[in-house]
């Protein structure tokens, strides 16, 4: 059995993660960490300490009123992306334990095509 990795749960939430296959599970921001629970297998599981955490970048639509996903940078073990039922509730939740300056906005699809073209020309 997993054992989890904080001592006090803020926030429970449904959750999606996109780390390998799609999987549906329960999401948990507490104490500790953040942590992934799927809801079919029980051994498929992501727990991230805050320690870990590089930086959070969300995707926002619609100046804000909509957040699809976000995802968790971490200096050791690459990237985690998550949406859930209500984003706002969870990004709040793990904002008490990350910093605002760690609480990025990632870039939308014209931006990064943008770079591209005038890094492109650039050269």
């Amino acid at each position: 059995m997993v054992e989890s990795l904080n001592t006090k749960i803020d926030l429970v939430e449904k959750g999606t993660s996109y780390h390998g296959l799609t999987s549906y599970g329960k999401v948990m921001v507490g104490d500790k960490g953040f942590e992934y629970y799927d809801d079919r297998n029980i051994n498929d599981y992501i727990q991230i300490p805050w320690e870990e955490v590089e930086y959070v970048a969300a995707s926002v639509m619609f100046k804000g009123k909509k957040i699809p996903r976000f995802a968790f940078h971490t200096k050791r073990n690459g990237d985690f992306s998550f949406s859930t039922k209500e984003p706002k509730k969870v990004l709040r939740a793990v904002n008490k334990y990350i910093p605002d300056d760690k609480m990025l906005r990632s870039l939308t699809f014209m931006q990064v095509l943008r770079r591209r073209v005038k890094r492109f020309f650039h050269k």
